[in-house]
């Protein structure tokens, strides 16, 4: 039963007589109109669980004046549906509570993203790209404790393009490839990734996460959460580990 036909049935139900039959078959109706209003206001929300509420206290109160003195109707039943109708908007009222609070917290992740336009970021990733008119890719990382340093530069594809050996003591560390392969031939524009490891003097040796530096020069707020372009590739705000905003 529709809640359109628990209105329908309310409207007539004045004009029932009153007797066994009817009073026997009336509980029934408004559990299904009970039920019926349940999934019509979890569907369609707030706005029309009013509406059918009211609908079905116009049904319970049609009910309560047409039962049959000789056999009452249930008011327990009618206070657990009530119990049951209040159960559903209190259910409904808390998802669009949760939905109101998930697009507050999308709408500032997205505001915070858009101001990191133009700004200088560090971020943790190991991939760079090598184009006309950006800076040459440029990587930082950190070593615990001298050691001897291995860094190799591959393309897109996994192709090896450059490789390097470096002592260097602890402390904060800068990589930058000039472009060019290990004889000096020059190399296209795209994408290239290095790996670096480390091996101290006790000749054990450890991988070493690096990061890139570049300018955020986009940001995408149709993801969820955001991503900024720097240096072409894209990045969640959550991998930014510093951030500089020039002083013009």
């Amino acid at each position: 039963m529709t809640i359109t036909t628990v209105a329908n049935t309310a409207a007539t139900t004045p004009s029932f007589t009153p007797t066994a039959s009817s009073a026997a078959t009336s509980p029934t109706s408004s559990a299904d109109a009970s039920g019926s209003a349940a999934a019509s206001g979890s569907t369609s929300g707030a706005a029309n669980i009013a509406s059918n509420f009211d609908s079905f206290l116009q049904l319970l109160t049609t009910q309560l004046q047409n039962q049959d003195p000789t056999d009452p109707l249930d008011t327990n039943q009618f206070t657990q549906e009530l119990v049951s109708f209040s159960s559903v908007e209190q259910q409904i009222n808390m998802n669009t509570n949760l939905s109101t609070l998930i697009s507050l917290q999308q709408t500032a992740q997205s505001t915070a993203a858009l101001n990191f336009l133009g700004t200088t970021v560090t971020v943790n990733g190991n991939s760079a790209v090598l184009g006309s008119g950006q800076p040459n890719p440029t990587w930082n990382y950190t070593l615990t404790k001298p050691s001897t340093v291995a860094i190799n530069v591959s393309s897109a594809t996994g192709q090896l393009v450059y490789s390097t050996t470096q002592t260097l003591q602890a402390g904060n560390q800068t990589f930058t490839w000039n472009g060019t392969d290990s004889v000096g031939n020059a190399w296209p524009n795209g994408t290239y990734t290095v790996s670096i490891a480390a091996t101290d003097a006790s000749g054990k040796t450890t991988t070493v996460s690096p990061q890139v530096q570049g300018v955020v020069t986009g940001v995408d707020i149709s993801q969820s959460p955001p991503t900024l372009t720097v240096n072409g590739q894209s990045y969640t705000p959550s991998q930014i580990v510093q951030a500089v905003r020039s002083a013009n």
